[in-house]
């Protein structure tokens, strides 16, 4: 699972792609000025393509906007494996008063998995109360 990830240590979260797609999004400022940091050192999951896929077309884009800003920045999109989406079964349950989402599990798992402790998300409730199995907490980017 590791190989073209030389570098990637840092998980993408479905709101800075959101914001980075519609300029009229609160958080896209904060967001563009950051990704030019971020671009080169991110992965991110299918589950988060399809979370914001949906969000992106909601607000009135094309489903294909997302993928084709990953597929353009180069942003590796992981599937995970069934031992993952176990982990991720355990994390909704241990998270479900946060509330976690199955996007974010799967980047709690793929954390893990890939031992990343920073996050690029606009979600700080969600992530500052989420652990991976090493108890660490998520460094958080972008900084406010």
């Amino acid at each position: 699972m590791t190989d073209g990830l030389l570098g990637r240590d840092t998980l993408l979260d479905t709101g800075p792609i959101v914001a980075l797609l519609d300029r009229h999004e609160v958080h896209h400022r904060t967001v563009a000025d950051a990704w030019p940091d971020c671009e080169r050192r991110v992965v991110t999951t299918e589950a988060v393509l399809v979370e914001a896929a949906h969000l992106a077309a909601r607000r009135g884009g094309n489903h294909a906007l997302a993928l084709e800003f990953l597929i353009s920045a180069q942003v590796p999109v992981i599937a995970l494996h069934l031992p993952m989406h176990e982990q991720c079964v355990h994390l909704l349950r241990r998270y479900a008063d946060v509330p976690m989402d199955y996007a974010d599990a799967t980047l709690v798992a793929l954390a893990d998995r890939l031992r990343i402790t920073r996050v690029f998300t606009l979600d700080r409730r969600g992530f500052r109360s989420y652990r991976g199995a090493r108890g660490v907490p998520f460094e958080l980017l972008p900084t406010p």
